[in-house]
C-alpha cells in the first residue's frame, strides 16, 4: 500500500485555509443582514426644508411660497450709479522714488496706503507733498 503523500504541515494549511474561508463567508453573511440596502425609496429620501437644513419628512405643501422666476438673481448685483465726486481723495505723499518711478500716497481719511506708478502723474510729485487723487 502506498502512503498519502500529504505532510502533516500541508494538512495543517488546508485546514487553515478552509477555517479562514468559513470567517470570511460568516462575515459575509453578518454584513449581508445588517446593511441598510434594500430599503424602501421612501425610506432613502430626504428633503430640504425652508431653511436649507435637510429633514426625513415632506414638506407642507399649504406653506409653499410662490416665487417669481423674474425675480431671481443669478448674475452678480448691480451697483449703483458712482458720484464722480466720491472717487476723487485727498492725501499726502509718504514715499516716492524718483529714480525707480514709484511711490505711495497715504488717504487722509482712511488712511490706507494706495501705491502710484509714475506714468500716472499729472505733475512732479516730493515726499510729504499734499495730494488729490483718483483710486
Amino acid at each position: 500500500m502506498a502512503r498519502s503523500q500529504e505532510t502533516f504541515s500541508k494538512k495543517e494549511k488546508d485546514k487553515k485555509k478552509l477555517k479562514k474561508r468559513q470567517d470570511k463567508q460568516q462575515k459575509k453573511e453578518e454584513r449581508r443582514s445588517n446593511s441598510d440596502k434594500g430599503k424602501s425609496f421612501e425610506d432613502m429620501l430626504a428633503y430640504v426644508d425652508e431653511n436649507g437644513m435637510i429633514t426625513s419628512t415632506p414638506p407642507d405643501p399649504g406653506r409653499k411660497r410662490a416665487i417669481k422666476t423674474e425675480d431671481i438673481q443669478i448674475s452678480i448685483s448691480r451697483q449703483g450709479a458712482i458720484d464722480p465726486a466720491d472717487l476723487i481723495r485727498k492725501g499726502s505723499v509718504s514715499f516716492f522714488n524718483d529714480a525707480k518711478g514709484y511711490g505711495f500716497i497715504k488717504d487722509l481719511e482712511s488712511q490706507e496706503s494706495i501705491f502710484v506708478h509714475i506714468n500716472n502723474l499729472e505733475g512732479p510729485v516730493k515726499e510729504n507733498d499734499k495730494v488729490t487723487f483718483e483710486t
